[in-house]
């Protein structure tokens, strides 16, 4: 079934929405990784936006464009270089690992990932747990608990999302280990940043994979999704 022609008016703004967001994506990894302050202030809250407009344009399900919308929330706080900022961001990405959540619904998943995560988040919060301040202790605790149920439930969407959740985890566990005092990589803001944007690309891409289903969503609302980029 044809969507119309707002379908049509979409459609002309997946590929500049999608090449906006590489390009800005070019702009922030080069500014932290040069050192350049400004470029990285001025280009890390335009990512998700664009990234949440490409989706839209393709037709994408509301619970992902939540969840990177709740993203920027969590880039624009993470900018500002205090505790309280922090806590805000990490509740903005929490609320977007809930959309993903929503997004991924209840579709059974393979269960030896499921056991490989658990560990992993069990041995990686006891590794770091001494280092972390008290007041953070427990929120990010709980905020790693959702972050690992989400990277795990991503698989029900393919490789490339279930790429993009092992990624975002990799992307906050080293965020954690900088919290921790632990020695980090040379730049390591761009590692950061380099995996968390490619986190939230294959995390779009595998919900927009043509013939995705989305267990959590009703498949009706979306009919006309099939927009190529």
């Amino acid at each position: 079934m044809s969507a119309g022609p707002f379908a049509d008016r979409r459609e002309r703004f997946v590929r500049p929405l999608l090449i906006a967001f590489l390009t800005v994506c070019a702009v922030d990894l080069l500014g932290v990784l040069t050192g350049t302050g400004l470029a990285h202030l001025l280009a890390k809250p335009l990512l998700m936006p664009l990234l949440a407009g490409y989706a839209a344009a393709r037709r994408g399900p509301r619970p992902l464009i939540a969840a990177l919308l709740c993203g920027w929330v969590g880039d624009t706080f993470l900018l500002a270089d205090n505790d309280t900022a922090f806590l805000i961001g990490m509740g903005g990405f929490a609320a977007g690992h809930v959309c993903y959540l929503r997004l991924f619904g209840r579709a059974r998943g393979a269960l030896l990932p499921g056991i490989l995560y658990a560990a992993v988040l069990a041995a990686f919060l006891a590794l770091i747990w001494g280092g972390l301040p008290a007041g953070l202790r427990i929120p990010l605790a709980g905020y790693s608990l959702l972050l690992t149920a989400m990277a795990y439930r991503s698989g029900v969407l393919g490789r490339y999302a279930a790429a993009g959740g092992a990624l975002f985890l990799l992307s906050d566990g080293l965020i954690a280990t900088g919290i921790a005092g632990w020695p980090q990589l040379p730049a390591p803001d761009f590692w950061v940043m380099l995996t968390y944007v490619a986190a939230q690309l294959l995390l779009t891409v595998g919900a927009l994979a043509p013939g995705t289903r989305w267990p959590g969503v009703n498949p009706w609302a979306y009919r006309g999704r099939g927009i190529s980029i």
